[in-house]
Order: structure tokens, then sequence, then C-alpha cells
């Protein structure tokens, strides 16, 4: 079986760049040297992302963040203290990815031209290393200090917005908050519409998802997003989530946190191996969205891989981003044709593009 092409709708690779420090221009084995000894996070040295291994393993498309929450003073969920310094720190973010657009490591997608033209390229490439193209998204829109700031974001080529994260946030409630919109929330949500960009559901808790899908009539994704039925968590969706998704168009990519893949995850105890955490677990969450589908449509990848976890919260048979191309046989195995494995792989968000941007 020829690889296919993999669109991972998921990767916060400035907050890695930055925040982390890594060079994603060094390979995965690079990196995890650099980190020898480091003791801050518990992903140090097991980093799973760099240019070479989305290459090595065909990931040429992927939706990349902004990120920088705003919390309160006595917040215990970490994040910047003023809209204003969470604005400045996607503007910092951004231009790390003009930096890498500048070496020739990525290029913007912002238009279904584009898009076509990024995927010609690869098509011709053949494995011969280009730039891997990325549709800007931002993850919490708390860093959008005014919805000006969000028509100043659109033009930096902006095209998908998550409006929560982790937490309470300025415009909707996140995982392990509750509660709506609010005045501000549905503002944003009709200046999204009028501008055309892309609803991740990704984070919203269950008031908020079901508000915004009540709200907002635009296009309609969930980046990273796995399901209820195999951890019953807020931040997973059940089925009905599922249902209304599909019934809007959307396309949900699969995650591969550990700990939304088994329950009972204990962060810092568990392991990939004790929890009998693989690839298959992934193969799982995209089998259930196929079968409430039913049909290949709807199901989609959005890693997360270098989201604040490495190999210790990840699947035990994956070392590199490369090894997303261990779906297709896993898929293959469980009866999926090609057809259906170059949807899941990348042809549904390719498609889900071409419709919300045409």
């Amino acid at each position: 079986m020829p690889r296919p092409l993999i669109f991972d709708a998921h990767l916060d690779l400035s907050m890695n760049a930055l925040e982390w420090n890594r060079d994603l221009r060094w390979t995965v084995r690079e990196i995890r040297d650099s980190e020898r000894g480091m003791t801050d996070r518990p992903d140090r040295g097991r980093g799973t992302v760099s240019f070479e291994s989305m290459r090595r393993g065909y990931v040429g498309m992927c939706a990349a963040t902004l990120i920088a929450r705003y919390v309160e003073r006595e917040s215990a969920v970490p994040g910047w203290h003023s809209p204003e310094q969470a604005w400045a720190q996607t503007q910092g973010q951004l231009a790390w990815y003009r930096a890498m657009e500048d070496a020739g490591e990525l290029v913007q997608i912002t238009t279904a031209a584009a898009l076509d033209r990024q995927l010609a390229h690869w098509a011709e490439a053949q494995g011969t290393p280009l730039p891997i193209g990325y549709i800007l998204s931002l993850e919490g829109a708390d860093s959008l200090v005014t919805l000006q700031h969000l028509e100043r974001a659109y033009a930096q080529g902006l095209r998908v917005i998550g409006p929560a994260h982790y937490g309470p946030g300025v415009y909707a409630q996140g995982t392990n908050a509750n509660g709506g919109l609010g005045e501000k929330g549905g503002a944003l949500l009709r200046e999204m519409e009028r501008l055309n960009v892309i609803l991740d559901a990704s984070h919203l808790c269950e008031e908020s998802f079901w508000e915004s899908l009540e709200l907002f009539r635009g296009p309609v994704w969930a980046s990273h997003s796995n399901c209820q039925v195999f951890v019953p968590h807020n931040r997973q969706f059940s089925d009905d989530q599922v249902k209304a998704l599909i019934n809007r168009g959307a396309v949900i990519g699969v995650a591969l946190d550990a700990w939304m893949l088994v329950p009972d995850w204990v962060r810092g105890s568990s392991t990939p191996e004790g929890t009998g955490v693989t690839l298959a677990r992934v193969v799982d969450n995209i089998d259930h969205v196929c079968q409430l589908a039913g049909n290949s449509l709807h199901a989609g990848i959005g890693s997360d891989l270098d989201g604040a976890f490495g190999t210790e919260q990840g699947p035990a048979d994956v070392d590199t981003i490369a090894d997303l191309q261990k779906l297709p046989a896993l898929l293959a195995a469980r009866g999926y044709s090609a057809q259906d494995i170059e949807n899941v792989c990348s042809g549904n968000f390719i498609r889900f593009v071409r419709e919300a941007w045409s």
C-alpha cells in the first residue's frame, strides 16, 4: 500500500519552538539529546515532532496553532494575566511561523487555490523535502482583546478558532468548566461567520458546545477530540455530540494523548505499556466515528503530538510523528478500503477545507 498523505489537524508547533525552546529543524533524536537531564517538564527528552519526522511520515499538511490563555490572578490554570499579554504571545508565535516560512520549512495555506498548489507539489515531489503546508489555528480565543483583533488576525492568515481551551474563557467555557457563551462569545461567533473562519469545537464544555452549534452557521470541525464511549470525561464527545457534528458536515480529528484513549489514566504514574495504549486505541475512536456516521467521511487525525506530552503519554507504538503511517495498515486490518483510509488520513479534512473556502 503506498503511503497516503497525512493531514494532521492539530499541532502546537510554535508552542514547542518558543516555550519548550525546540528547534524543529533538528531531528527528533537531536531535540531529545539537547534536553537530556532537564526536569522542568515530564516530556523533556521525549518529544515526537520535528520537520524531518513530519516529512518522513508524509505529514504534508497540518493545522498549526497559536495558543495563549488569559487567566485571572488566582487561577489554578496557567496562563497570561491580561488579554493584551496573551495577544503579544500569539504575535511572537506568529513571528516564528513567518521565520520558518522564510527558512523554507513551512508555507501558509489561506485559500483553496493555495491548498491545491500544496497538494500538487507534494504529489509531484515523491519524497523530496518540501515546505509543509499549515493552516493557522487559534486554540482558545482569549488573546483576541477585541473583535478588531480578530480582523487583524484574519489578515495575518488565521483561519480556524477554538473559542475555549482548558477552564473558563473570555468567549466560551472549556474543558473542566461549565456554562455558555455569553454576549462576548455570541459576538465572536457572528464575526467568525462573517469572515468565514472555521469553528473548532474541540475543548468546548457541553453547554458552550451546544450553544455554539445553535448560533454559528459557518463551517465547523473538531480538530482533536475523542469519544466518551471509551473515556467518560467532558474533554471527549458524547455520541449525541458526534452525531451533531456529523450532521453539520464536520470532520473529527482523533487525538493521540493517552489519557484520552484509555480510562483512569493517572498523569505521572500510568504508562502506555502498563495501560495498553497503542495506535489500536486511536483506530477504535476513528472506527466509532465512522460507525456513527455510517461512512468514512467524518473521521480524521488531529494528533496533538507534543501538545505538552511526549512518548511518556502517547501510544506505545509511536516514537515520532512519522509513525502515523502505521495507521493505514491498522485500518486495513479492520476492513477499511483504500479509499476509506485516504479519507481518514487526509481526504476528509482536505475536502472540508475546499468546501469551506469555495
